[in-house]
């Protein structure tokens, strides 16, 4: 495996005029256009299509997050407007617990206009249901990638009826416009039902009931992962080369039903975009570790180095390679000695040129943004033409980022 390191961000560059970035998806979800590269020969289609692209027994495998309204605003008493970000739970760290809790929580935040909030408590009165509820927001110091933060308020309402009454869901910044009451049904998959993302896993907003139904008509099998992604996805690459870039710490969770049907077939599996991706070379990279040491626990077993898939010392003990089944074996066996069904751990991994992935075999995929690691991820995995799947798009009409149209890479 090539060490990407080195890699020069600026070789990831393309131009894109913002006329062609959707600021709204199109009026129904599966009418997206759709381009494949197939094994270097790229043609067109529509998205509702997808499934006559995919092969009968094949795995699909995608993130059901959903989006959080993570952003929140409070007044300070001189009128400045300070605004709240949720990054990642603290206090309790389970996002299922946090979104129950009844009194307090802890979060890991941004916060705008930081400079106008030196110290004290901010409060506002929301309703929620027929309730008046005070909402108090304290700063408790800094934590990783933003601020520690402190909610109380009143009413015995759970802090999930919070954001529902008064968050705001946290558009792309690159839209460049306001959130609106459409984006709340638009911005989120169909599938979406584990609540964490700030964020939306933006290659499924394509799918459809109807699209769901077909693939299964088609034989194809379908299965879940969770990753909640971070307000780091948008963050650009401003190193010249990728070693200075540090990628954001995301939460996974995997089932056993999940990693018993990837083995089922093969080891091998189509992901619907790149933060499935991401959770599924994850896995690997754990299972390699338990291999090692089955007696990790989930801290220990995460993916806290976002360069381990190209260290040497990785595969130590390992036979120096493994393939995905006995990668995955390893953790249904960690599963077995610990009595459990669940994997809840992290990862920072980077997948970059050079990378050689041990899951995936094909990608649903938006088209990204110039000199970022999710085209580094692309990239990784059908080399140098994505700038011909790229030259296709832009001179073809496609509509790119989280609103934009789809492709389906088949390497």
């Amino acid at each position: 495996m090539t060490d990407p390191r080195h890699i020069k961000i600026q070789d990831y560059d393309y131009p894109l005029p913002d006329e062609r970035i959707a600021k709204y998806p199109v009026s129904k979800r599966d009418e997206s256009k759709l381009l494949i590269y197939n094994k270097g020969v790229i043609s067109h289609d529509v998205f509702k299509n997808i499934a006559e692209h995919l092969t009968p027994g094949s795995l699909l495998v995608y993130n059901n997050t959903k989006v959080i309204q993570a952003r929140m605003h409070f007044h300070k008493e001189t009128g400045a407007l300070i605004e709240v970000f949720l990054l990642e739970p603290y206090a309790p760290r389970d996002y299922e617990q946090i979104f129950q809790t009844r009194q307090e929580c802890e979060w890991v935040c941004l916060v705008g206009n930081l400079k106008k909030w030196k110290s004290g408590v901010l409060s506002r009165i929301i309703k929620v249901g027929d309730k008046d509820v005070e909402v108090s927001v304290e700063r408790l110091g800094e934590e990783s990638t933003g601020h520690l933060m402190r909610f109380t308020w009143s009413g015995g309402v759970s802090f999930s009826e919070i954001l529902e009454a008064v968050g705001e869901l946290p558009i792309p910044p690159y839209l460049n416009r306001k959130t609106e009451e459409s984006d709340k049904t638009t911005y989120q998959t169909v599938y979406s039902k584990i609540k964490g993302s700030v964020a939306a896993p933006t290659a499924g907003l394509h799918f459809t009931d109807a699209v769901l139904a077909d693939v299964e008509a088609h034989g194809i099998e379908r299965a879940e992962v969770t990753l909640h992604v971070g307000a780091g996805t948008f963050k650009p690459v401003k190193s010249e080369e990728i070693e200075g870039h540090e990628m954001h710490r995301e939460y996974i969770t995997v089932h056993r039903s999940t990693i018993e049907k990837i083995i089922a077939h093969g080891g091998r599996v189509t992901a619907v975009g790149t933060t499935s991706v991401r959770t599924l070379e994850s896995l690997y990279y754990i299972g390699l570790r338990l291999m090692h040491n089955p007696d990790l626990d989930e801290e220990q077993m995460a993916v806290s180095d976002q360069w381990e898939p190209y260290e040497e010392s990785t595969f130590v003990g390992c036979d120096s390679v493994a393939t995905s089944e006995e990668a995955l074996r390893a953790i249904l066996a960690w599963m077995d000695s610990n009595h459990t069904n669940i994997l809840n751990t992290s990862t920072k991994i980077i997948i970059a040129p050079g990378y050689r992935y041990h899951i995936v075999e094909k990608l649903i995929t938006n088209f990204h943004q110039p000199k970022s690691t999710l085209l580094l991820l692309v990239s990784a995995l059908i080399g140098d033409d994505w700038h011909r799947v790229y030259d296709y798009a832009l001179a073809n009409d496609f509509r790119f980022l989280s609103y934009g149209d789809s492709s389906l890479l088949i390497p």
